[in-house]
C-alpha cells in the first residue's frame, strides 16, 4: 500500500538537502543554492541567483558544480565551484569567491573577487 502524502512530504528533508550561500562581489549580489542530496559529489541541480548592484537586473539560472577530474579522466576529483548556461555565455562561481562570466569561450563579460557571506 503507498504511503499516505503526508508522510510523503514529511520525508522529503531528509532527502533533499538545501544549501545557499551568498556571495558578494564589488558590482554583483549572488546567491548559490544546490538542491542535490546530502553527500552527493556532484549536483547538477543547483541554482544562481544574481542581482547587479549598478543596474538592479537580475537573473536566475540552473547549473551544476564544477570539479577537476581525477587520473581515470571520468570521476570528479578537486571542487572548483559552479557552473551556469545561459545561450553563449556561461557563468563561473569559483570555490574562492572570483565571479566570471565569459561570452563564445573567450570574451570575459565580468571578472570579480568576491567575499562568500556566511
Amino acid at each position: 500500500m503507498p504511503a499516505p502524502p503526508l508522510l510523503i512530504l514529511a520525508l522529503l528533508p531528509f532527502a533533499i538537502s538545501v544549501n545557499a550561500s551568498d556571495l558578494e562581489t564589488p558590482h554583483y549580489q549572488v546567491q548559490i543554492e544546490t538542491l542535490c542530496a546530502e553527500g552527493n559529489v556532484t549536483c547538477d541541480q543547483v541554482i544562481y541567483r544574481g542581482k547587479s548592484k549598478v543596474s538592479g537586473n537580475s537573473i536566475e539560472l540552473t547549473g551544476e558544480t564544477w570539479h577537476t577530474t581525477c587520473a581515470d579522466g571520468v570521476s570528479p576529483c578537486r571542487f572548483l565551484g559552479y557552473q551556469f548556461r545561459n545561450g553563449n555565455v556561461i557563468y563561473y562561481v569559483h570555490e574562492t569567491g572570483y565571479l566570471e562570466v565569459i561570452r563564445n569561450r573567450s570574451e570575459t563579460l565580468v571578472s570579480e573577487q568576491g567575499q562568500w557571506q556566511y
